[in-house]
Protein backbone atom coordinates (compact mmCIF):
# COMPACT_ATOMS: atom_id res chain seq x y z
CA UNK A 1 0.00 0.00 0.00
CA UNK A 2 1.31 3.41 -0.98
CA UNK A 3 2.20 5.55 2.06
CA UNK A 4 0.08 8.66 2.55
CA UNK A 5 2.09 11.75 1.80
CA UNK A 6 1.86 14.72 4.15
CA UNK A 7 -0.80 17.31 3.35
CA UNK A 8 0.62 19.91 1.00
CA UNK A 9 -0.01 23.63 1.10
CA UNK A 10 -2.03 24.52 -2.00
CA UNK A 11 -3.29 27.89 -0.82
CA UNK A 12 -1.81 29.71 -3.80
CA UNK A 13 -3.48 27.34 -6.22
CA UNK A 14 -6.74 27.74 -4.38
CA UNK A 15 -6.49 31.52 -4.55
CA UNK A 16 -5.90 31.36 -8.28
CA UNK A 17 -8.97 29.23 -9.07
CA UNK A 18 -11.38 30.31 -6.35
CA UNK A 19 -12.83 33.18 -8.41
CA UNK A 20 -13.29 31.42 -11.72
CA UNK A 21 -16.84 30.73 -12.93
CA UNK A 22 -16.16 27.06 -13.57
CA UNK A 23 -16.40 24.58 -10.74
CA UNK A 24 -13.05 23.33 -9.41
CA UNK A 25 -12.62 20.27 -7.22
CA UNK A 26 -9.16 19.20 -5.97
CA UNK A 27 -8.53 15.60 -4.92
CA UNK A 28 -5.38 14.34 -3.18
CA UNK A 29 -3.63 11.19 -4.34
CA UNK A 30 -5.03 9.49 -1.22
CA UNK A 31 -8.53 9.99 -2.80
CA UNK A 32 -9.48 12.70 -0.31
CA UNK A 33 -11.49 15.69 -1.58
CA UNK A 34 -9.42 18.53 -0.20
CA UNK A 35 -10.98 21.65 -1.74
CA UNK A 36 -13.76 22.98 -3.95
CA UNK A 37 -14.60 26.52 -4.99
CA UNK A 38 -18.03 28.11 -4.51
CA UNK A 39 -19.03 27.41 -8.12
CA UNK A 40 -18.36 23.66 -7.68
CA UNK A 41 -20.35 23.58 -4.43
CA UNK A 42 -23.31 25.39 -6.06
CA UNK A 43 -23.27 22.93 -8.96
CA UNK A 44 -23.84 20.14 -6.42
CA UNK A 45 -26.34 21.97 -4.23
CA UNK A 46 -23.77 21.97 -1.41
CA UNK A 47 -23.13 24.60 1.21
CA UNK A 48 -19.70 23.38 2.37
CA UNK A 49 -16.97 21.03 1.25
CA UNK A 50 -18.11 18.25 3.59
CA UNK A 51 -21.41 18.07 1.66
CA UNK A 52 -19.49 16.69 -1.32
CA UNK A 53 -18.13 13.84 0.76
CA UNK A 54 -14.87 13.17 2.53
CA UNK A 55 -13.38 11.22 -0.34
CA UNK A 56 -14.10 9.68 -3.76
CA UNK A 57 -16.08 6.77 -2.30
CA UNK A 58 -18.30 9.04 -0.23
CA UNK A 59 -18.90 11.30 -3.26
CA UNK A 60 -20.08 8.31 -5.31
CA UNK A 61 -22.51 7.34 -2.55
CA UNK A 62 -23.98 10.83 -2.25
CA UNK A 63 -24.38 11.65 -5.95
CA UNK A 64 -25.89 9.61 -8.76
CA UNK A 65 -24.50 10.24 -12.23
CA UNK A 66 -26.08 9.31 -15.57
CA UNK A 67 -25.10 9.86 -19.16
CA UNK A 68 -27.45 11.96 -21.32
CA UNK A 69 -29.01 8.80 -22.72
CA UNK A 70 -30.10 8.09 -19.10
CA UNK A 71 -27.63 5.21 -18.75
CA UNK A 72 -26.23 5.20 -15.15
CA UNK A 73 -22.48 5.36 -14.57
CA UNK A 74 -21.21 2.29 -12.77
CA UNK A 75 -18.26 1.93 -10.37
CA UNK A 76 -15.04 3.25 -11.92
CA UNK A 77 -16.90 5.36 -14.55
CA UNK A 78 -17.42 8.45 -12.41
CA UNK A 79 -15.21 11.32 -13.62
CA UNK A 80 -13.82 11.70 -10.08
CA UNK A 81 -12.72 8.04 -10.21
CA UNK A 82 -11.31 8.32 -13.71
CA UNK A 83 -9.17 11.33 -12.83
CA UNK A 84 -7.78 9.55 -9.72
CA UNK A 85 -6.80 6.72 -12.06
CA UNK A 86 -4.73 9.30 -13.96
CA UNK A 87 -7.06 9.49 -16.98
CA UNK A 88 -7.17 12.71 -18.90
CA UNK A 89 -10.48 13.55 -20.65
CA UNK A 90 -12.34 16.52 -22.09
CA UNK A 91 -16.00 17.43 -22.05
CA UNK A 92 -17.59 14.41 -20.41
CA UNK A 93 -21.27 15.32 -20.05
CA UNK A 94 -23.24 13.76 -17.21
CA UNK A 95 -26.46 14.38 -15.34
CA UNK A 96 -25.92 14.74 -11.56
CA UNK A 97 -28.56 14.19 -8.87
CA UNK A 98 -28.34 13.96 -5.09
CA UNK A 99 -29.24 10.50 -3.81
CA UNK A 100 -31.27 11.95 -0.94
CA UNK A 101 -33.03 14.60 -3.03
CA UNK A 102 -33.48 13.52 -6.60
CA UNK A 103 -35.60 16.55 -7.42
CA UNK A 104 -32.33 18.45 -7.63
CA UNK A 105 -30.50 17.73 -10.88
CA UNK A 106 -27.74 19.39 -12.88
CA UNK A 107 -25.97 18.68 -16.13
CA UNK A 108 -22.17 18.95 -15.85
CA UNK A 109 -19.62 19.11 -18.61
CA UNK A 110 -16.37 17.92 -17.00
CA UNK A 111 -12.72 17.81 -17.99
CA UNK A 112 -9.75 16.55 -15.98
CA UNK A 113 -6.38 18.01 -15.02
CA UNK A 114 -3.50 16.20 -13.31
CA UNK A 115 -0.85 18.30 -11.50
CA UNK A 116 2.44 16.43 -11.18
CA UNK A 117 5.59 16.93 -9.15
CA UNK A 118 9.03 17.29 -10.69
CA UNK A 119 9.50 13.62 -10.23
CA UNK A 120 6.46 12.98 -12.39
CA UNK A 121 4.37 11.70 -9.53
CA UNK A 122 0.86 13.21 -9.29
CA UNK A 123 0.63 16.03 -6.80
CA UNK A 124 -3.15 16.45 -7.07
CA UNK A 125 -6.07 15.75 -9.36
CA UNK A 126 -8.48 18.44 -10.51
CA UNK A 127 -12.01 18.24 -11.98
CA UNK A 128 -13.05 21.34 -13.92
CA UNK A 129 -16.82 21.46 -14.23
CA UNK A 130 -19.09 23.67 -16.32
CA UNK A 131 -22.81 23.83 -15.54
CA UNK A 132 -24.70 23.28 -18.83
CA UNK A 133 -28.07 22.60 -17.20
CA UNK A 134 -29.84 25.51 -18.91
CA UNK A 135 -28.44 24.53 -22.27
CA UNK A 136 -29.47 20.92 -21.68
CA UNK A 137 -32.99 21.97 -20.62
CA UNK A 138 -33.29 24.15 -23.71
CA UNK A 139 -32.22 21.20 -25.86
CA UNK A 140 -34.76 18.99 -24.10
CA UNK A 141 -37.49 21.52 -24.79
CA UNK A 142 -36.39 21.75 -28.40
CA UNK A 143 -36.30 17.97 -28.66
CA UNK A 144 -39.81 17.67 -27.25
CA UNK A 145 -41.14 20.40 -29.52
CA UNK A 146 -39.34 18.98 -32.55
CA UNK A 147 -40.74 15.50 -32.01
CA UNK A 148 -44.26 16.71 -31.17
CA UNK A 149 -44.48 19.17 -34.03
CA UNK A 150 -46.91 17.78 -36.64
CA UNK A 151 -45.11 19.75 -39.35
CA UNK A 152 -42.51 17.53 -41.08
CA UNK A 153 -38.94 18.46 -40.11
CA UNK A 154 -35.42 17.10 -40.46
CA UNK A 155 -32.01 18.31 -39.21
CA UNK A 156 -28.86 18.15 -41.31
CA UNK A 157 -25.35 18.56 -39.86
CA UNK A 158 -23.47 21.17 -41.89
CA UNK A 159 -20.02 19.64 -41.39
CA UNK A 160 -20.78 16.58 -43.52
CA UNK A 161 -24.37 17.29 -44.73
CA UNK A 162 -25.71 14.19 -43.01
CA UNK A 163 -29.07 13.94 -41.32
CA UNK A 164 -28.88 13.70 -37.54
CA UNK A 165 -32.51 14.02 -36.47
CA UNK A 166 -35.94 13.53 -37.99
CA UNK A 167 -39.43 13.88 -36.55
CA UNK A 168 -42.51 11.70 -37.00
CA UNK A 169 -44.17 14.23 -39.31
CA UNK A 170 -41.38 13.75 -41.85
CA UNK A 171 -41.43 9.95 -41.67
CA UNK A 172 -45.22 9.92 -42.11
CA UNK A 173 -45.07 12.33 -45.04
CA UNK A 174 -42.32 10.47 -46.89
CA UNK A 175 -42.77 6.85 -45.80
CA UNK A 176 -39.10 6.60 -44.78
CA UNK A 177 -38.51 5.03 -41.33
CA UNK A 178 -36.14 7.11 -39.19
CA UNK A 179 -33.41 4.46 -39.29
CA UNK A 180 -33.34 4.79 -43.09
CA UNK A 181 -32.74 8.55 -42.78
CA UNK A 182 -30.38 9.18 -39.85
CA UNK A 183 -26.77 9.10 -41.04
CA UNK A 184 -27.64 9.44 -44.72
CA UNK A 185 -26.48 12.48 -46.65
CA UNK A 186 -28.48 15.09 -48.49
CA UNK A 187 -27.25 13.58 -51.74
CA UNK A 188 -29.02 10.33 -50.79
CA UNK A 189 -32.34 11.98 -49.90
CA UNK A 190 -32.30 15.37 -51.58
CA UNK A 191 -34.88 17.56 -49.86
CA UNK A 192 -34.03 20.36 -52.30
CA UNK A 193 -34.61 18.31 -55.46
CA UNK A 194 -36.04 20.44 -58.29
CA UNK A 195 -36.36 23.40 -55.93
CA UNK A 196 -37.50 26.65 -57.53
CA UNK A 197 -34.26 28.35 -56.48
CA UNK A 198 -32.09 25.29 -56.01
CA UNK A 199 -28.77 27.05 -56.65
CA UNK A 200 -29.59 29.73 -54.07
CA UNK A 201 -30.66 27.07 -51.58
CA UNK A 202 -27.42 25.11 -52.02
CA UNK A 203 -25.33 28.27 -51.60
CA UNK A 204 -27.22 29.18 -48.40
CA UNK A 205 -26.82 25.62 -47.10
CA UNK A 206 -23.06 25.73 -47.72
CA UNK A 207 -22.81 29.10 -45.93
CA UNK A 208 -25.08 28.03 -43.06
CA UNK A 209 -27.59 30.81 -43.81
CA UNK A 210 -31.38 30.88 -43.85
CA UNK A 211 -32.96 29.20 -46.88
CA UNK A 212 -36.18 31.01 -47.92
CA UNK A 213 -39.41 29.13 -48.61
CA UNK A 214 -39.61 27.53 -52.04
CA UNK A 215 -41.38 24.71 -53.80
CA UNK A 216 -39.44 21.48 -54.27
CA UNK A 217 -39.80 17.72 -54.70
CA UNK A 218 -38.86 15.10 -52.13
CA UNK A 219 -37.90 11.69 -53.54
CA UNK A 220 -39.95 8.90 -51.95
CA UNK A 221 -39.42 5.15 -51.72
CA UNK A 222 -40.44 3.48 -54.96
CA UNK A 223 -39.06 6.22 -57.22
CA UNK A 224 -42.01 8.53 -56.70
CA UNK A 225 -41.89 12.08 -55.42
CA UNK A 226 -43.93 14.53 -53.36
CA UNK A 227 -44.51 18.24 -53.87
CA UNK A 228 -43.55 20.31 -50.79
CA UNK A 229 -42.70 23.81 -49.68
CA UNK A 230 -39.31 23.68 -47.95
CA UNK A 231 -37.44 26.23 -45.83
CA UNK A 232 -34.16 26.00 -43.91
CA UNK A 233 -33.11 27.63 -40.63
CA UNK A 234 -29.55 27.37 -39.24
CA UNK A 235 -29.39 26.09 -35.65
CA UNK A 236 -26.79 24.75 -33.24
CA UNK A 237 -27.33 21.31 -31.77
CA UNK A 238 -24.89 19.46 -29.51
CA UNK A 239 -22.36 22.20 -30.22
CA UNK A 240 -22.52 21.49 -33.95
CA UNK A 241 -23.80 23.78 -36.69
CA UNK A 242 -26.87 22.30 -38.34
CA UNK A 243 -29.69 23.21 -40.71
CA UNK A 244 -33.29 22.65 -39.67
CA UNK A 245 -35.46 21.91 -42.71
CA UNK A 246 -39.24 22.27 -42.32
CA UNK A 247 -41.84 21.28 -44.88
CA UNK A 248 -45.44 21.91 -45.92
CA UNK A 249 -47.04 19.09 -47.90
CA UNK A 250 -48.67 20.56 -51.02
CA UNK A 251 -48.82 17.32 -52.98
CA UNK A 252 -52.63 17.09 -52.92
CA UNK A 253 -52.98 20.73 -53.92
CA UNK A 254 -50.49 20.34 -56.78
CA UNK A 255 -52.20 17.22 -58.06
CA UNK A 256 -55.58 18.95 -57.84
CA UNK A 257 -54.18 21.94 -59.74
CA UNK A 258 -52.76 19.62 -62.39
CA UNK A 259 -56.05 17.73 -62.69
CA UNK A 260 -57.95 21.02 -62.90
CA UNK A 261 -55.62 22.37 -65.56
CA UNK A 262 -55.95 19.18 -67.59
CA UNK A 263 -59.72 19.25 -67.16
CA UNK A 264 -59.86 22.86 -68.32
CA UNK A 265 -57.67 22.01 -71.30
CA UNK A 266 -60.00 19.13 -72.24
CA UNK A 267 -63.03 21.41 -71.81
CA UNK A 268 -61.44 24.12 -73.94
CA UNK A 269 -60.61 21.60 -76.67
CA UNK A 270 -64.10 20.08 -76.58
CA UNK A 271 -65.70 23.53 -76.65
CA UNK A 272 -63.55 24.71 -79.54
CA UNK A 273 -64.08 21.58 -81.67
CA UNK A 274 -67.76 20.96 -80.85
CA UNK A 275 -69.78 20.53 -84.09
CA UNK A 276 -72.72 22.53 -82.67
CA UNK A 277 -72.68 26.30 -81.99
CA UNK A 278 -71.73 27.16 -78.41
CA UNK A 279 -71.01 30.27 -76.37
CA UNK A 280 -69.66 31.06 -72.89
CA UNK A 281 -70.95 34.18 -71.15
CA UNK A 282 -70.63 35.56 -67.63
CA UNK A 283 -73.70 35.04 -65.50
CA UNK A 284 -73.69 38.65 -64.33
CA UNK A 285 -74.89 40.51 -67.41
CA UNK A 286 -74.66 37.61 -69.88
CA UNK A 287 -71.70 39.23 -71.67
CA UNK A 288 -70.18 36.80 -74.19
CA UNK A 289 -66.69 35.62 -73.22
CA UNK A 290 -66.01 32.94 -75.84
CA UNK A 291 -67.61 31.45 -78.98
CA UNK A 292 -66.60 28.35 -80.92
CA UNK A 293 -66.00 27.87 -84.64
CA UNK A 294 -69.44 26.34 -85.25
CA UNK A 295 -71.09 29.49 -83.80
CA UNK A 296 -69.01 31.75 -86.04
CA UNK A 297 -69.90 29.70 -89.10
CA UNK A 298 -73.65 29.53 -88.49
CA UNK A 299 -74.09 33.18 -87.45
CA UNK A 300 -71.45 34.86 -89.58
CA UNK A 301 -70.08 36.83 -86.61
CA UNK A 302 -66.35 37.13 -85.91
CA UNK A 303 -64.95 36.90 -82.37
CA UNK A 304 -64.23 40.63 -82.33
CA UNK A 305 -67.89 41.39 -83.07
CA UNK A 306 -69.32 39.40 -80.15
CA UNK A 307 -66.71 39.05 -77.38
CA UNK A 308 -67.54 41.38 -74.50
CA UNK A 309 -71.04 42.12 -75.82
CA UNK A 310 -74.39 40.80 -74.68
CA UNK A 311 -76.90 38.88 -76.79
CA UNK A 312 -79.20 41.94 -76.66
CA UNK A 313 -76.51 44.20 -78.13
CA UNK A 314 -76.06 42.02 -81.23
CA UNK A 315 -79.79 41.12 -81.41
CA UNK A 316 -78.96 37.43 -81.25
CA UNK A 317 -82.44 36.28 -80.24
CA UNK A 318 -85.51 37.22 -82.27
CA UNK A 319 -87.96 37.33 -79.36
CA UNK A 320 -86.67 39.74 -76.68
CA UNK A 321 -89.33 38.63 -74.15
CA UNK A 322 -88.47 34.95 -74.68
CA UNK A 323 -84.79 35.82 -74.17
CA UNK A 324 -85.50 37.57 -70.85
CA UNK A 325 -87.62 34.64 -69.66
CA UNK A 326 -84.86 32.22 -70.71
CA UNK A 327 -82.20 34.18 -68.77
CA UNK A 328 -84.41 34.49 -65.68
CA UNK A 329 -85.26 30.76 -65.69
CA UNK A 330 -81.56 29.91 -66.06
CA UNK A 331 -80.59 32.10 -63.07
CA UNK A 332 -83.28 30.43 -60.94
CA UNK A 333 -82.84 26.79 -61.98
CA UNK A 334 -79.21 26.70 -63.13
CA UNK A 335 -80.02 24.58 -66.16
CA UNK A 336 -82.23 24.74 -69.29
CA UNK A 337 -82.67 21.87 -71.75
CA UNK A 338 -83.92 21.98 -75.36
CA UNK A 339 -85.75 25.30 -75.22
CA UNK A 340 -87.22 26.28 -78.60
CA UNK A 341 -85.87 29.75 -79.51
CA UNK A 342 -85.21 31.63 -82.74
CA UNK A 343 -81.75 33.04 -83.34
CA UNK A 344 -80.86 35.76 -85.84
CA UNK A 345 -77.64 35.48 -87.85
CA UNK A 346 -75.53 38.51 -88.77
CA UNK A 347 -77.15 38.72 -92.24
CA UNK A 348 -80.66 38.64 -90.73
CA UNK A 349 -81.36 34.96 -91.38
CA UNK A 350 -83.73 33.48 -88.79
CA UNK A 351 -82.59 30.13 -87.38
CA UNK A 352 -84.81 27.82 -85.30
CA UNK A 353 -82.78 26.36 -82.45
CA UNK A 354 -83.12 24.02 -79.50
CA UNK A 355 -81.12 25.82 -76.81
CA UNK A 356 -79.57 24.06 -73.81
CA UNK A 357 -77.72 26.02 -71.16
CA UNK A 358 -75.93 25.33 -67.86
CA UNK A 359 -74.32 27.49 -65.19
CA UNK A 360 -70.68 26.40 -64.82
CA UNK A 361 -67.67 27.66 -62.85
CA UNK A 362 -64.60 28.60 -64.88
CA UNK A 363 -61.55 30.04 -63.09
CA UNK A 364 -63.73 30.79 -60.04
CA UNK A 365 -66.20 32.77 -62.19
CA UNK A 366 -69.85 31.73 -62.57
CA UNK A 367 -70.44 31.46 -66.29
CA UNK A 368 -73.15 30.31 -68.66
CA UNK A 369 -72.40 27.60 -71.20
CA UNK A 370 -74.97 27.76 -74.00
CA UNK A 371 -75.31 25.21 -76.82
CA UNK A 372 -77.62 25.76 -79.83
CA UNK A 373 -78.88 22.93 -82.03
CA UNK A 374 -80.02 24.24 -85.43
CA UNK A 375 -83.40 22.64 -86.26
CA UNK A 376 -84.37 25.09 -89.02
CA UNK A 377 -84.54 22.40 -91.71
CA UNK A 378 -86.47 20.06 -89.46
CA UNK A 379 -89.00 22.77 -88.61
CA UNK A 380 -89.34 23.66 -92.28
CA UNK A 381 -90.05 20.02 -93.10
CA UNK A 382 -92.67 19.88 -90.35
CA UNK A 383 -94.38 23.01 -91.67
CA UNK A 384 -94.40 21.65 -95.19
CA UNK A 385 -95.89 18.40 -93.93
CA UNK A 386 -98.63 20.24 -92.04
CA UNK A 387 -99.44 22.38 -95.09
CA UNK A 388 -99.68 19.23 -97.23
CA UNK A 389 -101.97 17.55 -94.69
CA UNK A 390 -104.23 20.61 -94.53
CA UNK A 391 -104.39 20.78 -98.34
CA UNK A 392 -105.40 17.16 -98.51
CA UNK A 393 -107.96 17.66 -95.75
CA UNK A 394 -109.75 20.25 -97.95
CA UNK A 395 -111.03 17.45 -100.17
CA UNK A 396 -111.44 14.09 -98.47
CA UNK A 397 -114.20 12.68 -100.68
CA UNK A 398 -111.86 10.17 -102.25
CA UNK A 399 -110.21 9.09 -99.00
CA UNK A 400 -111.47 6.44 -96.67
CA UNK A 401 -112.70 7.51 -93.22
CA UNK A 402 -109.78 5.71 -91.55
CA UNK A 403 -107.17 7.64 -93.54
CA UNK A 404 -108.94 10.94 -92.86
CA UNK A 405 -108.96 10.22 -89.12
CA UNK A 406 -105.26 9.34 -89.14
CA UNK A 407 -104.40 12.52 -91.04
CA UNK A 408 -106.48 14.55 -88.60
CA UNK A 409 -104.70 12.94 -85.66
CA UNK A 410 -101.33 13.65 -87.25
CA UNK A 411 -102.31 17.29 -87.72
CA UNK A 412 -103.45 17.58 -84.10
CA UNK A 413 -100.19 15.95 -82.92
CA UNK A 414 -98.12 18.40 -84.92
CA UNK A 415 -100.07 21.36 -83.58
CA UNK A 416 -99.73 20.07 -80.03
CA UNK A 417 -95.96 20.14 -80.50
CA UNK A 418 -96.27 23.91 -80.88
CA UNK A 419 -97.46 24.10 -77.27
CA UNK A 420 -101.01 25.36 -77.86
CA UNK A 421 -102.20 23.76 -74.62
CA UNK A 422 -104.31 25.82 -72.22
CA UNK A 423 -104.50 25.74 -68.44
CA UNK A 424 -108.00 24.30 -68.69
CA UNK A 425 -106.53 21.28 -70.48
CA UNK A 426 -104.61 20.38 -67.32
CA UNK A 427 -105.97 18.35 -64.40
CA UNK A 428 -105.82 19.80 -60.89
CA UNK A 429 -102.92 17.51 -60.08
CA UNK A 430 -101.03 18.53 -63.23
CA UNK A 431 -101.55 22.22 -62.41
CA UNK A 432 -100.27 21.55 -58.89
CA UNK A 433 -97.22 19.70 -60.27
CA UNK A 434 -96.58 22.59 -62.68
CA UNK A 435 -96.76 25.07 -59.77
CA UNK A 436 -94.15 23.09 -57.82
CA UNK A 437 -91.90 22.86 -60.89
CA UNK A 438 -92.13 26.64 -61.28
CA UNK A 439 -91.01 26.95 -57.65
CA UNK A 440 -87.87 24.96 -58.54
CA UNK A 441 -88.73 21.69 -56.77
CA UNK A 442 -87.16 18.39 -57.83
CA UNK A 443 -89.17 15.18 -58.29
CA UNK A 444 -88.02 13.98 -54.87
CA UNK A 445 -89.11 17.24 -53.20
CA UNK A 446 -92.50 17.11 -54.94
CA UNK A 447 -92.91 13.50 -53.80
CA UNK A 448 -92.37 14.54 -50.18
CA UNK A 449 -94.57 17.65 -50.44
CA UNK A 450 -97.54 15.86 -52.07
CA UNK A 451 -97.10 12.55 -50.20
CA UNK A 452 -96.89 10.71 -53.52
CA UNK A 453 -94.46 8.06 -54.68
CA UNK A 454 -91.64 9.15 -56.95
CA UNK A 455 -93.01 7.01 -59.79
CA UNK A 456 -96.41 8.71 -59.49
CA UNK A 457 -94.80 12.13 -59.60
CA UNK A 458 -92.76 11.16 -62.65
CA UNK A 459 -95.91 9.93 -64.41
CA UNK A 460 -97.68 13.25 -63.73
CA UNK A 461 -94.63 15.16 -64.99
CA UNK A 462 -94.50 13.08 -68.19
CA UNK A 463 -98.23 13.66 -68.80
CA UNK A 464 -97.79 17.39 -68.18
CA UNK A 465 -94.86 17.55 -70.67
CA UNK A 466 -96.97 15.84 -73.35
CA UNK A 467 -99.80 18.31 -72.94
CA UNK A 468 -97.50 21.33 -72.98
CA UNK A 469 -95.49 20.04 -75.93
CA UNK A 470 -92.20 20.31 -74.03
CA UNK A 471 -89.63 17.78 -72.92
CA UNK A 472 -87.54 19.68 -70.38
CA UNK A 473 -88.15 21.28 -67.00
CA UNK A 474 -86.83 24.70 -68.07
CA UNK A 475 -89.33 24.94 -70.94
CA UNK A 476 -92.17 23.92 -68.60
CA UNK A 477 -91.10 26.67 -66.15
CA UNK A 478 -91.17 29.29 -68.90
CA UNK A 479 -94.59 28.05 -70.11
CA UNK A 480 -96.01 28.15 -66.58
CA UNK A 481 -94.57 31.52 -65.61
CA UNK A 482 -95.85 33.10 -68.80
CA UNK A 483 -99.28 32.21 -67.42
CA UNK A 484 -98.54 33.23 -63.83
CA UNK A 485 -98.50 29.68 -62.47
CA UNK A 486 -97.38 29.14 -58.86
CA UNK A 487 -98.42 26.54 -56.34
CA UNK A 488 -100.18 29.17 -54.20
CA UNK A 489 -102.31 30.22 -57.13
CA UNK A 490 -103.24 26.60 -57.84
CA UNK A 491 -104.25 26.05 -54.21
CA UNK A 492 -106.40 29.21 -54.12
CA UNK A 493 -108.13 28.18 -57.32
CA UNK A 494 -108.95 24.74 -55.93
CA UNK A 495 -110.42 26.37 -52.82
CA UNK A 496 -112.62 28.67 -54.92
CA UNK A 497 -113.89 25.74 -56.98
CA UNK A 498 -114.84 23.92 -53.79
Amino acid sequence: MRPVSPRRDRSQLQQIVSGVSEGIIIIDPDRTIVWANDAALAMHGADKLADLGKNVETYRKRFRLRYRNNHPLSRGEYPIERVIAGERFDDVTVQVTRVRNQDQAWVHQIRSLVITERSGEPDCFILITRDVTEQYEAEKRFEAAFNANPAPAIICRLADLRYVKVNQGFTEMTGYPSEKIIGRSISDIDVLADAEQRQLALERLKEGRTIPQMEAHIPLPGRTQKFVIVAGQPIEMDDENCMLFTFADIDSRKKAETALRQSEERFATSFRLAPVPATIANLAGFKILEVNEAFRQITGYTEEEVIGRGATEIHLWVDRVAQQQFEKALEETGSIRNLDLQMKAKDGTILDCLVSSEIVRINDWRCVLCVMLDITERKRSEEELIEAIEAVMQDTSWLSRTIVEKLAALRQSSRASRSTADLDDLTDREREILGLICEGMTDAQMSATLSLSKNTVRNHVASLYRKLGVNRRGAAIIWGRERGITRNRVVKRKRREK
